[in-house]
């Protein structure tokens, strides 16, 4: 299968994203991807550096002729958000990603692809292998844990890196150069609570929101897609308040960076009330999918009996303040930023709802490029889930990156994309976060910049890169190196 990827233009480029592929490296799991890093350098001979924290650092000399330009640093993250289809069978832990050409796009078969950021990384890989790409001094740094906290770009240490320029490899879009990002920071909501046993005459439902797009929590929040964790709530704060629906048990939603496709919830009813619920629920979910109608075409909540009626839910009390406080949670755009049109300033996403057997979890994740708005928002959060009694903890908290609209390798890459393509880029500042505002804390004098192939559906199983794009970047690549300004 990943033979049809090799065959692919710029081969040199497919050909180590394949080779990636075939390695797992789900975040926080990234030890294969390290020693597979750690031995594609050493192999060609270069100076190979793990640090202490993980990240991968390869060495690699001006190629002749360009040595009196500045040294770059090239940058991508080696792990990779690890989401599948309910329906696939596949182990993140295991298995190396099963790719296919579908016209114009590289896809995954039901599983996420690691275009995010495995092309960045090939694209790194394929020039420290090359004898014939001229380019200044480099040092490629590959990043582990970006998708999951950042660990590996907050763990960098001063002074390892010598290089005046950095490219960030990690933009979606290959119209845009990014020249800034938003910080984020973790926000859990946490609580026990005393089960108490099912009323006799119950009867049990499992409902099921399925077949959302789901997305990146950063690059798609304003898009107006469904969030599964914020439609069940909506059904179960109705089945609560008209037929006193109990809950058992929720699973909704999994990564804090993805918007949430699917959640399940198992319910129990009085049985006096079964047909009546039903009816509804389903005139509810009818409505919901009028709202989504647009951006969520392919909506399910599915209503299934289960023979086997869960024995003890969560209380009344617990309950009545659980699902005041979901709905009172906000979820998605925050507030749209007043010196950036279009762009999102700050926003949450409701990841992932886990509810059973005495204990709750509510995870989000809280993004803004203003980091007072961030903290704002955080804070509304945690007094949402305060007022219901539960713990919250702020975590994981990145900077954003500040744009820099006089940068020289900004210049650079604008007049070479103009030159190239007939027409100027889009230069932004984004809502995804970036590492580079983090390398930045360290490296405060580094020029950086950000672009990348055209990536769509990151952070989900529809994730796919576009091999068009990919020639269009690869040939910027290229020519970027050659025009490196001078020491």
């Amino acid at each position: 299968m990943n033979k049809e990827i090799r065959n692919l233009e710029p081969k040199e480029l497919w050909n180590k994203f394949a080779d990636l592929n075939a390695v797992p490296r789900p975040s926080k799991k990234e030890e294969r991807v390290i020693e597979f890093m750690m031995n594609f350098g050493k192999q060609l001979g270069l100076e190979t550096i793990k640090d202490e924290v993980g990240n991968v650092i390869i060495k690699k000399a001006a190629t002749s002729g360009m040595e009196d330009r500045k040294t770059i640093v090239m940058q991508s993250h080696l792990d990779m958000v690890h989401q599948k289809n309910n329906d696939t069978d596949f182990d993140f832990d295991t298995q190396g990603i099963e790719m296919y050409v579908d016209g114009d796009w590289v896809r995954a078969k039901g599983t996420t692809l690691g275009a995010d950021n495995g092309l960045g990384v090939a694209t790194i890989m394929a020039i420290l292998e090359s004898t014939t790409i001229p380019h200044p001094a480099l040092e490629a740094l590959f990043t582990i844990d970006e998708e999951t906290g950042m660990t590996g770009a907050m763990g960098l240490k001063g002074g390892v890196l010598d290089g005046q320029i950095l490219l960030n490899l990690d933009t979606e879009e290959d119209d845009e150069i990014d020249i800034g990002c938003a910080g984020g920071i973790d926000v859990t909501a946490t609580a026990e609570y005393d089960e108490e046993a099912a009323p006799e005459g119950s009867v049990g439902y499992t409902i099921t929101v399925k077949g959302l797009v789901g997305g990146h929590s950063g690059m798609d929040i304003h898009k107006g897609l469904g969030n599964a964790n914020k439609i069940m709530n909506r059904l179960l704060f109705d089945g609560f308040d008209t037929f006193g629906l109990q809950i058992a048990e929720i699973k909704g939603g999994s990564l804090r960076n993805a918007i949430p496709r699917e959640s399940v919830a198992k319910v129990i009813i009085a049985q006096v009330y079964d047909e009546a619920f039903v009816f509804d629920m389903q005139q509810i979910v009818e409505e919901i999918k009028t709202e989504f109608k647009t951006t969520e075409p392919d909506l399910e909540v599915v209503f299934e009996k289960i023979e086997d009626t869960p024995k003890k839910v969560m209380p009344y009390m617990a309950q009545f303040f659980f699902v005041r406080a979901m709905y009172t949670a906000h979820n998605g755009v925050y507030r749209m930023s007043a010196d950036f049109d279009n762009l999102v300033e700050t926003s949450n996403n409701i990841a992932k709802v886990e509810v059973g057997a005495g204990k709750l979890a509510v995870k989000c994740l809280t993004r803004s490029s203003v980091e007072t708005s961030k903290l704002d928002l955080a804070t509304s959060l945690r007094a949402a889930f305060e007022l219901m009694g539960c713990e919250v903890e702020f975590s994981g908290s990145y900077p954003g990156w500040t744009p820099n609209a006089n940068s020289e390798i900004l210049d650079v890459l604008t007049d070479i994309y103009e030159k190239q393509n007939g027409s100027k880029p889009d230069v932004v500042a984004c809502h995804a976060g970036l590492e580079c505002g983090i390398l930045g804390t360290n490296y405060p004098d580094m020029d950086m910049i950000s672009f990348g192939p055209t990536i769509k559906g990151a952070h989900s199983p529809v994730e796919r890169a576009s091999i068009s794009s990919a020639q269009k970047y690869w040939k910027f690549v290229l020519e970027i190196l050659k025009n490196i300004p001078k020491k």
